[in-house]
């Protein structure tokens, strides 16, 4: 296997040319199939219903399009040479295909993150007036702006513009795949900044550990962890800080360390498949916690706001918080649920 890195004027992604015997378009066509199947698994595999929010608009848009890939490679790879609408598709378009949509996802992580997280944290509090109908209908439109702009962008790029010359230069074999510089520096950042958070909160984190119990909540087995009250701003912030980290590891936990893993070991993953529903709801955890702890006095503990995150219950992390003014002065401890 051969492999060629190169990048466009702008550092946005590289490619590697990985050669192949024939069947390359078999392996496309399975992985397709498989990343397909993971998505959709994940949009239904939710532990709760939850309300319309930027990165749900846009994981449901991933699938689709995914979903529209998978269709159309399919369709070129069964009829193998045909003509529709004055142009003729080869098995070479299947290529072509993931090529474009690999170009087009790769420049996409840090717009869709930096929207994402500013739609969390103007609405974390719940202090945007928008109709729901009027939000709903932004996401859709912010939704299909950035997918255009992404689109036209990479058709733009270098690699793009000089495929009609490489076609004929390429052997069949050979199938140039892109992967994303802006993933591969989100994925480093992620990791430093929860590996950073877990080392300067070890011994709370541990504590807490420690003192857990497993105890039945509305029928559902939970972890019930001791705590302190402290009513200063900068214990609050930094006991919150401790909470958020194991809820989110204890969901999480996996995922964190599958990319640990990636990343030493320096693995170039396509950015066709970087970009899926499940990275995207990792993503979409660490935004809410970082918004929760950035905007923790204006959290309002109504059930209506917790229903952004299909698979952490951040509630339980502000419920004692929100009654340490409330709890009789001679009470030592009290504790923190976290499903």
């Amino acid at each position: 296997m051969a492999a060629r890195r190169c990048e466009n004027g702008s550092g946005q992604y590289h490619c590697t040319h990985t050669s192949q015997p024939l069947d390359i378009n078999y392996m496309l066509v399975l992985i397709m199939l498989g990343k397909v199947f993971l998505d959709f698994f994940m949009l239904q595999a939710k532990l709760k219903p939850v309300k319309t929010s930027f990165m749900a608009c846009f994981c449901v848009s991933v699938a689709l399009l995914d979903f529209t890939l998978l269709l159309s490679i399919c369709f070129i790879f069964c009829f193998e040479d045909f003509a529709l609408w004055g142009t003729r598709f080869t098995k070479y378009h299947i290529c072509l295909l993931t090529q474009i949509t690999s170009l087009t996802y790769g420049i996409l992580h840090y717009p869709v993150y930096l929207v994402a997280a500013l739609d969390y944290y103007t609405t974390v509090s719940q202090t945007s007036q928008f109709p729901k109908r009027a939000r709903k209908l932004l996401y859709v439109f912010v939704v299909a702006v950035i997918w255009i702009s992404g689109f036209f962008s990479t058709l733009e790029a270098p690699a793009v513009a000089e495929e009609p010359e490489m076609q004929n230069s390429v052997s069949p074999s050979q199938c140039p795949l892109s992967g994303s510089l802006q993933s591969y520096s989100v994925s480093c950042a992620m990791v430093l900044l929860l590996g950073t958070a877990l080392l300067a909160r070890w011994k709370e984190v541990t504590t807490m550990l420690l003192s857990a119990r497993l105890l039945s909540f509305s029928s559902q087995p939970v972890l019930m962890f001791s705590y302190v009250p402290n009513n200063t701003t900068t214990c609050f912030k930094w006991q919150l800080l401790s909470r958020l980290l194991l809820c989110f590891l204890g969901t999480w936990a996996p995922f964190v360390v599958l990319q640990a893993v990636v990343l030493l070991l320096g693995v170039q993953i396509p950015a066709y498949v970087e970009m899926n529903v499940p990275w995207l709801y990792f993503i979409n955890s660490f935004l809410l916690a970082a918004a929760y702890w950035c905007r923790c006095h204006d959290v309002e503990l109504t059930e209506e706001g917790w229903c952004t995150d299909p698979f952490v219950s951040w509630k339980f992390c502000f419920m004692p918080f929100n009654n340490e003014s409330t709890e009789p002065a001679d009470k030592p401890d009290t504790g923190i649920v976290i499903c």
